[in-house]
């Protein structure tokens, strides 16, 4: 029930949030995308915190790339 109500919120954030915010994504998935993964595959607790860890790793000098949860 949690996880499927993280997963609407992000969904919801997507949908109505994102289209408005510069595309700067450093990472493919992006990450609402990888949050919806991470927490699918392991769980909200888990799947937040690895969520954090890579919006934290999103920044200027980060090289980006490919990561999959």
């Amino acid at each position: 029930m949690i996880k499927s109500v993280v997963i609407s919120l992000v969904k919801f954030y997507q949908k109505f949030i994102s289209p408005f915010t510069p595309g700067s994504c450093r990472y493919y998935p992006t990450c609402s995308n990888y949050t919806i993964m991470a927490v699918e595959k392991y769980g909200v607790l888990k799947g937040l915190i690895k969520s954090l860890w890579r919006v934290l790793r999103c920044n200027p000098l980060s090289k980006g790339g490919v990561d999959y949860p």
